[in-house]
């Protein structure tokens, strides 16, 4: 007999318990002494925390402190394992990382649904609060929003899926897959109602979703449905907002030392529209020793970017064999605890800035640390260039160090109760969070997504105009009109947004992740096959929908 399970949930509300109690006793009484959804859902404060609750959802689902929220950067066109693992949630190899019963499609299917049906209860249970026209519809904008990006990640990565747009409030085992055609049209709906009714981004709190974020992501939908004249109008909206516009000058925390701009977006307390970043569309929250601040003085709990990106170079011996580096600095040559997981393509490392290597400020030694130092006095080799005298150990195991991107940590700027030794800027083993708040959006996105639609209508012209001013900012090279392609724009997106966007995702969309992985990225060209193109429905979904058929993508 077989184990029924429902994998695709309704939220009641944070903390709530399920017993087993007689059902029509239950249903009959009015819970007093804990929460339950009939109690839960009553006031502007119990919607609100619903809704805040969304926020925590989503922002673990790309910032948990585990490998498989960074499933949209390791084996792509530019990222793979540095330690090319068979680990399943690592994806060193896409036959382990995604088959029905792996971790990785699982994890985040079960995860994309809670929030869609968290944002369905939030909304069905609207009508009964004791809410104002004003906060139900301003209450049912963010809800709308948090579906849209739930079944905009379950569309692309799995293509056809279940669309539930009300509560679930009993087991159900009939689930049938929509198109995703029509998923993407819902998210499509959701966005504009949330884009009519969102603040404005000048008026929303940092972290909160505004009406620019929601027309951005509406422009990227319309992409998808080859809607070139919608995207291109809703682009519009976000880019000559009053309210914004790319940051060009030097700014924030850092502006005072040597770096420029593009390093300045990333520093410490520099993301927010608060800050004076106008870039800024909408923020993750990354809070220090806060209650579901996700951060931690003494330890690692989530936006651990810095301990999967940067190299292991503490572990770095002299050409002698000998230990020649301190240990876990916070600074640009040792970038923090790093282990060495997620690295750079080749092509990301090396082909991708033939051009303008010398120039654009996003490969400049602020941002792209091409460099490592021995830093320990007692070493023969001190002051001497690792990568011009490498030692044996990483001669044998190439991982322990490569180019890295400081945009995943904060030099410097930890927290004061990670340093080991402060005055050497020596941090403790707890290290590897990366302590800064995270872009969702920025408007350089939105500049390159209406690259996109301009080249879909066949306006190469507007296009380059539009790429040329994100890349004019960073001093590289201005492009051609007859240099633009869609993987130009790819290639651009990888130099303006590696690691913030969600390259996979994107890849998905465009349905160029199976072609750029074969051409770009040899550690999981050999493996990645055509059906790879959508990820495997969890095999636990298959087998508990026992009353209709959830039918399995191809190949799997």
């Amino acid at each position: 007999m077989k184990n029924i399970k429902h994998y695709i949930p309704s939220l009641f509300l944070l903390g709530l318990t399920l017993v087993a109690c007689n059902e029509d006793e239950f249903l009959g009484e009015e819970p007093l002494d804990f929460f339950s959804p009939s109690n839960s859902f009553v006031t502007f404060e119990n919607f609100e925390s619903a809704v805040f609750d969304l926020y925590a959802q989503f922002r673990n689902l790309k910032f948990a402190g585990t490998n498989n929220a960074q499933a949209h950067l390791y084996g792509t066109d530019i990222f793979f394992d540095a330690r090319e693992s068979t680990s399943n949630n690592r994806i060193g190899d896409y036959n382990v990382t995604f088959n029905p019963t792996s971790q990785m499609p699982r994890w985040h299917w079960t995860r994309l649904y809670k929030i869609a049906t968290s944002a369905n209860t939030i909304i069905d249970r609207l009508p009964d609060g004791e809410l104002n026209s004003e906060q139900r519809v301003s209450i049912e904008a963010e809800a709308r929003f948090f579906r849209a990006l739930a079944y905009r990640h379950l569309a692309y990565l799995f293509g056809d899926v279940p669309l539930l747009l009300s509560e679930v409030t009993s087991p159900k085992t009939d689930f049938t897959r929509s198109p995703q055609a029509e998923v993407l049209s819902q998210v499509a709906a959701d966005l504009s109602f949330a884009a009519d009714n969102l603040p404005a981004v000048a008026d929303a709190a940092d972290g909160r979703a505004s009406d620019l974020a929601a027309k951005h992501l509406l422009a990227e939908t319309y992409l998808s449905q080859k809607n070139w004249a919608e995207a291109i109008a809703m682009a519009n909206t976000v880019i000559d907002d009053p309210a914004t516009d790319l940051m060009r000058d030097r700014f924030g925390s850092r502006a005072s030392e040597a770096g420029d701009v593009y390093y300045d977006l990333f520093r410490r307390g520099n993301q927010n529209r608060s800050s004076g970043n106008t870039e800024a569309i909408w923020v993750a929250q990354m809070e220090v020793d806060v209650p579901g601040g996700m951060l931690i003085a003494t330890g690692r709990p989530g936006n651990i970017l810095e301990r999967q990106h940067v190299p292991a170079s503490w572990t770095l011996q002299d050409p002698d064999g000998k230990p020649a580096v301190l240990g876990w600095r916070s600074d640009l040559n040792t970038g923090g605890r790093g282990v060495s997981f997620l690295q750079p393509t080749a092509f990301f490392e090396n082909t991708l800035w033939e051009s303008d290597f010398e120039n654009d400020f996003r490969n400049s030694e602020f941002n792209y640390i091409r460099e490592f130092r021995y830093d320990d006095p007692a070493s023969a080799w001190f002051d001497s260039s690792a990568v011009q005298y490498p030692g044996p150990n990483l001669l044998a195991q190439a991982w322990r160090w490569y180019p890295w991107l400081s945009k995943v940590t904060t030099p410097g700027r930890h927290p004061d109760n990670l340093y080991a030794n402060a005055e050497l800027g020596l941090l403790s083993s707890a290290g590897g969070s990366t302590y800064a708040d995270q872009y969702y959006i920025r408007l350089a996105e939105t500049y390159l997504l209406r690259a996109e639609a301009y080249l879909g209508q066949g306006d190469n012209e507007k296009a380059a105009a539009d790429i040329n001013t994100v890349r004019s900012r960073s001093n590289a090279s201005p492009i051609t009109a007859g240099e633009v392609t869609i993987d130009y724009i790819l290639d651009e997106r990888a130099r303006e947004l590696s690691i913030e966007e969600d390259r996979r995702i994107t890849l998905h969309r465009l349905g160029k992740l199976v072609e750029r992985v074969r051409l770009f990225n040899p550690h999981n060209a050999d493996e990645i096959q055509d059906f790879h193109s959508l990820w495997p429905l969890p095999a636990s979904e298959i087998e508990a929908n026992i009353n209709a058929t959830l039918v399995q993508n191809p190949g799997y």
